[in-house]
């Protein structure tokens, strides 16, 4: 006869044996996984030519994958890596939306404030533009100022001023329509309402306290450490893509995954802010017919599949990136490819197919 002592001994062993087997068992679950990413990240690179790609997977506050693929550099022969340098290009708009969300926190700054009060020479057309419309692209301005030169060097409201005198494409509120035109002035009055460069007031704000140490406006003359490659495909011939010279707050920012990966962890808290503003950023904007907009304030609002989908893509010359959000399954997805014609929006939701049990009436047909 087994003892008592004998007993609890082997159930304690058979205990032992089951979580290991447990712990196993979900090891090889998640290995299968990020087996399937890799799959799939390499099969959408060869499909779209993209010569580099950095992918990070975040889900329920861990970090479940953070990979480079293919080369940053196609030249020299460098690797992507997770401390790969790119221009995020839009991504930037909610890092800038988040500027002026604290200074709107703090009692500096009124969604309900018109353009005028911060821009006196704006013209009368602009007078009904509120904060609240230039953050969610309803302002009515056009999307380019006519003087936007991507190869000079200007000050952001020499750019903004040329567009006062063209006429409003709708009146503030009425539709949607992205507009960059919107984002430099915001990075303007950051400027004018913090007593900082928006630059430095963004990085004391959000960069600096998360240790997102590479992150940083872009330069074509600075040393930036892993700086990526940026190309483009004419047929089968790929070449070095045009850069940029002009500094464009709607597209301000190189950076890489270790940093955005801090970012987004950060929101999940509401980063800077309090968790209501932030949640109030990723809401969709109610136009003035009641309908709603695609986009709150810097973050774009919409659907994969029947799952929302939050986040922003980015775009500057031979540089494409992704942050895709997906808040009912605690899952961010965040992809940087260095071609032109990338497609990286593409790329992070067949990632979020490998981690995500879609509604079966939203499965693409067999």
């Amino acid at each position: 006869m087994i003892s008592k002592y004998k007993r609890l001994y082997l159930s304690r062993i058979y205990a032992s044996f089951g979580l290991a087997l447990l712990f196993y068992t979900l090891a090889l679950g998640v290995s299968a996984q990020s087996d399937e990413v890799d799959k799939v990240v390499v099969a959408e690179m060869q499909r779209q030519k993209i010569p580099g790609v950095a992918v990070a997977v975040i889900r329920n506050g861990k970090v479940i994958k953070e990979k480079g693929y293919g080369l940053a550099n196609v030249e020299l022969n460098v690797p992507v890596t997770s401390e790969t340098a790119f221009k995020i290009g839009s991504i930037s708009k909610p890092i800038i939306a988040i500027g002026v969300m604290k200074l709107v926190e703090e009692g500096k700054i009124g969604l309900d404030d018109p353009v005028g009060k911060y821009f006196p020479e704006a013209p009368d057309t602009w007078k009904g533009i509120k904060i609240r419309n230039l953050l969610s692209h309803t302002s009515g301005i056009i999307r380019e100022a006519p003087g936007f030169d991507p190869l000079k060097l200007q000050p952001n409201y020499d750019v903004i001023k040329t567009a006062f005198p063209v006429p409003l494409v709708f009146a503030p509120g009425e539709k949607y329509q992205y507009c960059n035109v919107g984002y430099f002035s915001l990075a303007e009055i950051i400027t004018r309402v913090s007593g900082k460069a928006w630059p430095d007031y963004l990085s004391e704000l959000i960069f600096k306290p998360l240790g997102m140490s590479a992150t940083r406006t872009t330069s074509n003359f600075d040393i930036i450490q892993n700086r990526s490659g940026a190309y483009v495909i004419d047929g089968a011939k790929m070449s070095n893509a045009e850069s940029y010279r002009a500094l464009r707050p709607s597209g301000a920012f190189y950076s890489n995954l270790k940093d955005m990966i801090k970012f987004d962890l950060a929101l999940e808290n509401g980063g800077p802010l309090k968790k209501e503003t932030l949640a109030s950023m990723m809401t969709a904007y109610k136009l003035n017919d009641g309908q709603l907009a695609p986009y709150g304030y810097g973050f774009v609002v919409g659907a994969y599949r029947g799952k929302k989908r939050l986040g922003h893509g980015g775009s500057l010359a031979g540089f494409r990136s992704d942050l895709a959000i997906f808040p009912e399954d605690k899952l961010s997805v965040i992809v940087f490819a260095n071609l032109d014609s990338a497609i990286p929006g593409i790329i992070a939701n067949l990632v979020a197919d490998v981690y995500i049990d879609f509604p079966e009436a939203a499965r693409p047909a067999q």
